[in-house]
């Protein structure tokens, strides 16, 4: 199989309240004052790795795609980004289509990094916009301008990018319906081909996590978090936009196929601290904090912390939690008489869909998927 590439930058200016991302700010590193002494030679670790990954995975495939994300990637130099897009090219070659997205805050950018990233070869970006609502961003502690979004996405059209996309959150706490529609409204505005909207997870151990357990915060209920998703849908159909995914919509071409191959199983190998990779049927991920990713590579030592391989039961569970996640969703022949059995409630109530169905997949409807995770439990029985 070929190889996919995710490159972890795990540096930002300041920590949003809801993240739990393993990414770390210059204080929270004890390490100079700015981004550009803490990440000082990250990137020629991260070429070192790809050495590794060269030794370790038997493939003559090029690499389909890569994925920059973080952390803010656009925090680092482009031609730095240029070199670590090199060294894989020189060890695996790219594909003739290749894609390679890079995750960028509208804040660190201007049209000519833009332009500077364009020409090292990277062809999709992602702006976090998260809301169009100044108030629901400072509940998130985004320090962005909602403007600076617009100027962003334009400037990438400008510069030569074809695929633009932008990452959605609903469900923050003092958000109204009102406020997500006008969101919703500012990124059909914006001349993009991808959008992902996601509902708020308030994990633990965040700051946003505190405000919630202190009370000074309070989360939607669950009723007005499912009519948020049925708006998205409705206005992003209207709009041009098809669901691919759960929480994905994309005009035809635009849909992000790194991602893609992570819902289907592909292999991909993670490069940077706390990486997550994937080799058939393997998985293992590196250590999490900068500075011990850094003296294992120093010490010419691998970075994974741990692995482990999947058993069969293992694979079989991820696949159908995966699969119904997309359009497609699961072949009925793949499921035993039981679990068949167990989904002719969902058919009955309309979110399975009966045609599909008929076709021999199980395939959820708009109301099935805000019922995603139950229809799978019932499934995993």
């Amino acid at each position: 199989m070929p190889l996919s590439f995710y490159i972890h930058i795990p540096y930002c200016v300041k920590r949003c309240g809801y993240c739990d991302f393993n990414t770390y700010t210059p204080g929270e590193l004890k390490e100079g004052s700015d981004i550009a002494q803490v990440s000082n030679g990250y990137i020629d670790l991260l070429i070192q790795e790809t050495k590794l990954a060269r030794t370790e995975v038997k493939t003559n495939e090029p690499i389909p795609t890569i994925f920059f994300g973080g952390g803010t990637p656009t925090l680092m130099e482009p031609a730095d980004l240029g070199r670590v897009l090199k060294a894989l090219e020189a060890d695996f070659g790219f594909a003739r289509n290749i894609e390679i997205t890079i995750e960028a805050n509208p804040d660190t950018v201007s049209k000519e990094k833009l332009e500077a990233l364009r020409s090292v070869g990277i062809n999709r970006i992602s702006f976090g916009m998260q809301s169009a609502a100044p108030h629901v961003l400072a509940v998130l502690d985004r320090t962005h301008n909602p403007e600076n979004v617009v100027k962003a996405t334009n400037w990438a059209r400008e510069v030569g990018f074809e695929q633009v996309s932008v990452d959605l959150i609903y469900g923050t706490p003092g958000e109204s319906i009102a406020d997500w529609e006008a969101t919703i409204d500012s990124a059909l505005a914006l001349p993009i081909n991808h959008i992902s909207a996601y509902a708020l997870i308030v994990e633990s151990g965040t700051k946003l996590a505190a405000q919630v357990k202190r009370g000074e915060v309070v989360i939607p209920d669950d009723d007005q978090t499912a009519d948020k998703y049925l708006l998205a849908d409705e206005k992003f159909s209207r709009a041009g936009f098809t669901w691919y995914e759960l929480s994905n919509w994309a005009k035809p071409g635009g849909e992000c196929r790194h991602n893609i191959a992570y819902w289907e199983g592909a292999n991909w190998w993670g490069l940077g601290p706390g990486a997550h990779s994937h080799i058939d049927g393997m998985r293992f991920w590196n250590v999490k904090h900068p500075n011990a990713y850094r003296e294992r590579l120093e010490l010419n030592q691998s970075p994974v912390m741990e692995s482990e391989t999947l058993k069969m039961e293992e694979k079989e569970n991820e696949r159908i939690m995966l699969e119904i996640r997309m359009p497609e969703g699961i072949a009925k022949n793949s499921l035993g008489d039981a679990a068949l059995l167990r989904l002719e409630s969902y058919l009955a109530g309309g979110q399975i869909s009966k045609e599909q169905w008929e076709k021999g997949q199980i395939s959820l409807t708009l109301s099935g998927r805000l019922m995603a995770d139950r229809i799978v439990r019932e499934i995993l029985l």
